[in-house]
């Protein structure tokens, strides 16, 4: 199962968080170069001091504890978020409580 899905993440080219449960550490925002029998190839970027380093490892499959991908990200606060012209007013996001407030 985790096999398939791990192809799944590969074809997809996105950016997933490992966890590597033999090493007790997090992976962030890696990609999945290649799968080849029970070794998969991953490539991620680190920043340490005034650099960004580039790191590809090899892991085995049965050392990954977990694995997950960002599904949306939203800022926080207060933002203009885009909305289609097409978009029914039934479904459009109420107006921002501080907003109307100076519109009035």
């Amino acid at each position: 199962m985790l096999h398939r899905k791990l192809y799944q993440l590969y074809t997809d080219g996105q950016e997933v968080w490992i966890y590597l449960r033999d090493q007790q550490r997090l992976i962030d925002r890696a990609r999945i170069v290649d799968i080849e029998g029970n070794v998969v190839t991953i490539r991620y970027e680190t920043e340490e001091d005034d650099e960004v380093c580039a790191w590809e490892e090899i892991v085995n499959i049965e050392s990954i504890g977990s694995i997950s991908r960002r599904l949306a990200a939203v800022p926080r606060g207060y933002a203009e978020l885009p909305i289609a012209d097409e978009c029914p007013e039934a479904e459009q996001l109420p107006k921002h409580s501080s907003e109307t407030e100076h519109e009035r």
